[in-house]
């Protein structure tokens, strides 16, 4: 006789505690492993970001901190004593772009920005940023890193590191280069460093197809495709038993795994042609000019909502030419007005878009420079101007912040900070607590040294919270 309390082989297999079961409970445990490692230390203000990162030092007292001194006092010298970084010091010089109020708040912002400048109640301004370099490269690689040597593990790493992704189909971190050009490092710029690789960032090409050797080649067949990919996993595999804690195999196999599901995600997303034509010309692809960084701002909005915790989007490509990013030397005019054309009309569509579609209140946008520029021309009578990374300006806009808000203030000339001097470090403390994470706890163990992004720096900016 059969026991009561025994179940049929067919029976068993369709129970809520057979196969069914044990699939769920593995589904289960998955999902609760993942919240484990990817739960926020408090209540997150912020769900994801983007970082607009503009390289070659956007001048501050040329777009969002007006010097009405530097007018009266144009062509005199500063009056102190300056190392600039070519050793070329000239005279003070006056801003060339005429300088408005905005808004409610009564923000002065310049005539380089007239769409941007309708977007200033929703802007969270620091005036008071400070950098550790003259030099574009560290000094880039410490505004995405923390640190000014390469290396180290970029932000976007670091927060996809804590929070995991809210897509498995999508990269939990994306970079959008600039169509023109990489920025000087590369690819060491949206870096993993001493993380495991699988928190690399993933950067999109803005032409042809946007991930490199996703597809599958033409005249190879769907059943040689999988035959190959099943040969390569196992040889990974292998080699990954063979050889336990190479974080860069299982990332590997991790990769191509989500490759599989990227093959049919990336697609819908770099569609734009569901897009109305209202919303692309929000975003200035309209004109010839924005039309490149307007298409990434949109891109960097669609992945956003599909679940990609952090975007990295750039506006300026690699130096050597003054007319493909911000670094101003030779003349200010010139090229900043031709970086604004750019990125003015973009930035603005993107943050009304996200504004209506209730994703800023839930989002957090940074938009950022390595460091700003002399208040003095770069030597007597020049019309360009130096790095400065002694005092200059980056905006946010978004979850949990002040809108309308200016916080710190640099001197007369813009020349020194005067108030509320604040670190990159604070800024990355500052961006990692509205996304829930104390920045002193979310650290990684890497030769006998508990790493974190902001070092053994940095306090939040917590006048610029709600």
């Amino acid at each position: 006789m059969r026991r009561q309390d025994t179940f049929p082989r067919r029976s068993f297999l369709g129970h809520s505690l057979g196969l069914g079961g044990v699939a769920l409970t593995w589904l289960l445990h998955r999902d609760c492993v993942a919240a484990e490692t990817t739960q926020p230390h408090f209540a997150p203000k912020a769900k994801r970001v983007l970082l607009v990162f503009c390289p070659g030092g956007v001048s501050h007292v040329d777009t969002f901190d007006y010097k009405p001194e530097l007018e009266k006092q144009h062509g005199k010298p500063l009056g102190v004593k300056i190392d600039t970084f070519f050793g070329q010091p000239g005279n003070l010089m006056k801003s060339p772009f005429a300088f408005k109020r905005h808004g409610e708040s009564g923000q002065w912002v310049s005539d380089l920005f007239p769409h941007l400048a309708q977007r200033v109640d929703d802007l969270t301004f620091i005036h008071s940023m400070q950098a550790k370099s003259s030099n574009h490269t560290p000094a880039g690689f410490q505004m995405l890193s923390g640190f000014t040597m390469n290396g180290f593990p970029c932000m976007g790493s670091w927060v996809s590191y804590g929070l995991g992704s809210e897509n498995e189909n999508l990269p939990a971190f994306v970079v959008l280069p600039d169509p023109r050009g990489l920025p000087a490092g590369g690819a060491i710029n949206w870096t993993n460093g001493f993380l495991p690789a699988t928190y690399q960032g993933v950067a999109f090409r803005t032409v042809g197809d946007p991930v490199p050797d996703l597809s599958t080649p033409k005249g190879i067949s769907p059943a040689q495709r999988s035959a190959s990919l099943q040969m390569l996993e196992q040889a990974n595999r292998e080699f990954l038993e063979s050889t336990p804690g190479d974080s860069t195999i299982a990332a590997r196999l991790r990769s191509y795994e989500l490759a599989a599901r990227m093959q049919l995600a990336i697609p819908e997303v770099m569609d734009l042609a569901r897009e109305s034509e209202e919303t692309k010309r929000l975003y200035g692809m309209d004109r010839k000019a924005s039309e490149a960084f307007g298409r990434n701002c949109l891109l960097a909005r669609r992945l956003l909502e599909r679940g990609v915790r952090f975007v990295q989007l750039f506006h300026g490509g690699a130096f050597g030419s003054p007319r493909i990013n911000w670094d101003a030397h030779e003349d200010i005019v010139e090229n900043h007005r031709t970086q604004a054309v750019v990125a003015d009309k973009p930035l603005a569509g993107l943050l009304h878009d996200l504004k209506r579609r209730g994703m800023l209140d839930d989002t957090l946008v940074v938009w950022a420079t390595e460091f700003g520029r002399t208040p003095i021309t770069q030597g007597i009578g020049a019309p360009g101007r130096d790095h400065h990374p002694q005092a200059f300006t980056v905006w946010l806009a978004g979850a949990g912040l002040k809108r309308g808000y200016s916080h710190g203030k640099t001197d007369d000339f813009g020349f020194l900070v005067a108030e509320n001097p604040t670190s990159i470090y604070d800024l990355h403390a500052t961006v990692l607590h509205l996304l829930g994470i104390e920045h002193t706890k979310m650290t990684y163990y890497h030769n006998g040294i508990r790493r974190r992004l902001t070092d053994v720096h940095g306090e939040v900016v917590q006048p610029i919270m709600v």
